[in-house]
């Protein structure tokens, strides 16, 4: 028998095994290694599903509305008389500015992306918290649109009622010659959707100060 053949009938000179080449304790970490980085990809495609969601949830439309302007017929703010020098009671008118925008500014607004303004909702509030309707502040009140919004556009709206000054706590401030008034704050918001019918609303807020105001 020669020399090689000796060497390897005693197992001196083994042909290298997996396990010699690659140790038990680095294969598990190879094998933990391989899990991690699957784990981490995972949690990365279901982070991607819900940020994509949330996109989908915040708003369901593509196009929406802001607010530019919002003032009464002889600007801002409003001096909205109760009664005027001859006994009669005049509606206080208000307008508001708005300019189309896309949610993803890359895009370019369609036919479809056009808003249409449809109703109106205009609540009172005092900075001194007292907003009791018809005691505090006048009552709040819907009002109604037909406006579609492709750029730019405006829409005119009630911002104070005849009835409001007809009714507590407005009707109380006549023939006081200015002395006293009531302070408030319009909060307007306007309602309307897409030509899609997915829906869209935008509030603003305007000073009205009431009072017997003289001419």
């Amino acid at each position: 028998m020669s020399n090689a053949d000796s060497r390897f009938a005693n197992g001196d000179c083994r042909m290298p095994t997996q396990d010699s080449l690659f140790p038990l304790a680095e294969r598990r970490k190879a094998v933990w290694g391989g899990r991690i980085a699957l784990a981490l990809l995972a949690m990365l495609v279901l982070l991607a599903a819900a940020s994509c969601s949330d996109v989908v949830r915040t708003g369901q439309g593509s196009s929406y509305l802001v607010m530019t302007s919002l003032a009464g017929a002889d600007g801002t703010p409003v001096q909205s008389d109760v009664v005027s020098d001859t006994g009669s009671v005049f509606a206080d008118n208000g307008t508001a500015g708005f300019q189309l925008q896309m949610k993803d500014v890359l895009n370019t607004p369609s036919a479809n992306n056009a808003i249409t303004v449809t109703q109106y909702h205009v609540e009172y509030v005092r900075s001194d918290g007292h907003n009791v309707p018809g005691v505090d502040v006048p009552y709040a009140f819907d009002g109604g649109a037909n406006v579609t919004i492709t750029g730019t556009g405006s829409v005119n709206f009630t911002l104070v009622r005849i009835q409001a000054k007809e009714e507590a706590p407005l009707r109380a401030l006549r023939l006081q010659g200015g002395a006293r008034a009531i302070s408030t704050i319009a909060r307007i918001t306007f309602y309307g959707h897409d030509q899609t019918g997915r829906e869209v609303s935008v509030t603003g807020n305007v000073e009205v100060n009431f009072a017997d105001w003289a001419g």
